[in-house]
């Protein structure tokens, strides 16, 4: 998007909220411009005005930002940031909560080092943090980052990661693996190609046989799929730490109440 469309779409946000200010000299002017209401005139001057300012503030740190992530997206590297501790804020954001995020960032081309960050849980995002592991784009000079939400749905297992290689005349299942996932994420982003809910790389040659690659060497050490014959067991049930490790993300999170947690808490104990 243009910094020029971007400004209008801002600055009709910013004047529905303040439409004060034009409603004032609208009236003001067809009453005839009465000096009586000269105070309706200069009050809607000085809305409008600020209305004006904060559109071009806010215009301006948008397009700062879109460059920041342009500037990441061409030259920063994917890495992987394991999530080490999360916080509570007390600050809620259009009613999803804010949180302060321990991460521990790793990836190729720079030292690991590890950072904090302050990020909306909302309810997307919310079984990604759980997941512990979020996609990075790092700029490896400046340790510069961005956290990408959408490629961390991918690695999270939120989305679905299957693979169909023509010549197996197979497809495979990468759902939830982090290292092989991690691998062609780096590969589709060096050829630049875009992450979509269906991806087509047969157009490129050397991007699907990088793919392809990756995604035979992870099924080699994937366990053999389940006999079709067997019964159905249901999914594994979450260990006792896993439980735990949650519901003190869902406190952290400020999803459950002090007391809530604290009756969970003593439930999955009384468990063992």
């Amino acid at each position: 998007m243009s910094t020029f469309w971007r400004y209008v779409r801002v600055q009709l946000f910013v004047l529905l909220c303040g439409i004060v200010g034009p409603i004032f000299l609208a009236a003001y002017f067809l009453l005839g411009a009465d000096p009586t209401l000269k105070w309706m005139f200069w009050t809607g001057l000085g809305i409008t005005a600020a209305d004006v300012l904060i559109a071009l503030a806010i215009t301006g740190y948008g397009a700062k930002a879109a460059a920041r992530t342009e500037a990441l997206e061409a030259s920063g590297v994917l890495a992987l940031a394991q999530v080490t501790g999360i916080h509570e804020t007390n600050t809620r954001i259009n009613d999803n909560p804010l949180v302060k995020l321990d991460l521990h960032v790793s990836g190729p081309g720079f030292t690991a080092f590890a950072t904090q960050d302050q990020v909306i849980a909302s309810v997307g995002r919310l079984p990604m943090i759980t997941n512990r592991k979020l996609v990075t784009l790092v700029d490896p000079a400046t340790h510069e980052y961005r956290i990408d939400w959408e490629r961390s749905a991918l690695v999270s297992g939120m989305m679905p990661a299957t693979f169909s290689v023509s010549e197996d005349n197979r497809t495979y299942d990468l759902t939830g693996q982090v290292e092989p996932l991690m691998e062609i994420l780096q590969v589709l982003k060096a050829h630049r190609i875009d992450l979509d809910n269906m991806i087509d790389i047969r157009s490129n040659p050397a991007a699907r046989q990088q793919v392809q690659e990756i995604v035979r060497r992870a099924a080699e050490v994937m366990p053999p799929p389940v006999a079709a014959s067997a019964p159905f067991s249901g999914p594994a049930e979450p260990t006792t730490g896993q439980r735990l490790q949650e519901l003190e993300t869902l406190r952290a999170t400020g999803s459950i109440t002090e007391d809530e947690y604290r009756a969970k808490r003593e439930q999955i104990i009384a468990e063992l």
